[in-house]
């Protein structure tokens, strides 16, 4: 079964971009394979949001060979941007997917996406990289859901940078989400 990873990059006192949405502070460790990591997967599910950062930096969100990008809004319409995919129901879309064969699926951003997700008990994984540095405010990167107990997978520590890599997976059932 296809599974549904929420990941990126935090600082170490829970943000994922400062104040204005600046992510600078992001380091990327040259021992972190992106490539193998993106191998893993075959769609991408975007927040509106997230979406809107991606057009200002030049992406609009355009699928790669072999990868689905899905943006959900309940604004745009798919006549807005006709090479993107555009859905408004993300439960049921995320239902579908995972009984679909495939790679896994990976939330891009999206923190209330996340939340909606996570809430659904659509979320088996939490891969995330802590970054050695304080914003003291800024987006959190875990918007609240309530309690979610998760299991630590993995963990390793990048030398060069001080980056945390943290793999978790969600605990289902009554004492998970």
């Amino acid at each position: 079964m296809r599974l549904v990873r929420f990941g990126g990059a935090m600082s170490l006192d829970g943000y994922i971009a400062g104040p204005n949405g600046e992510h600078d502070w992001i380091v990327m460790d040259p021992e972190i394979d992106f490539a193998g990591i993106m191998s893993q997967f075959d769609t991408f599910l975007i927040g509106r949001k997230t979406f809107d950062a991606m057009n200002r930096m030049g992406n609009a969100g355009k699928s790669q060979k072999g990868i689905t990008n899905i943006v959900f809004s309940r604004t745009l319409k798919q006549s807005d941007v006709p090479n993107v995919r555009i859905e408004s129901d993300a439960e049921q879309v995320v239902r579908g997917l995972k009984s679909k064969p495939g790679k896994d699926v990976a939330i891009f951003g999206g923190g209330e996406l996340f939340r909606s997700l996570l809430v659904a008990g659509l979320v088996d994984r939490i891969e995330m990289s802590v970054i050695p540095v304080l914003l003291g405010t800024g987006i959190p990167v875990f918007p609240p859901p309530g309690r979610v107990t998760l299991k630590l997978r993995s963990q390793r520590a990048y030398k060069k940078t001080g980056t945390l890599g943290l793999e978790y997976d969600i605990v289902k059932g009554p004492l998970g989400s």
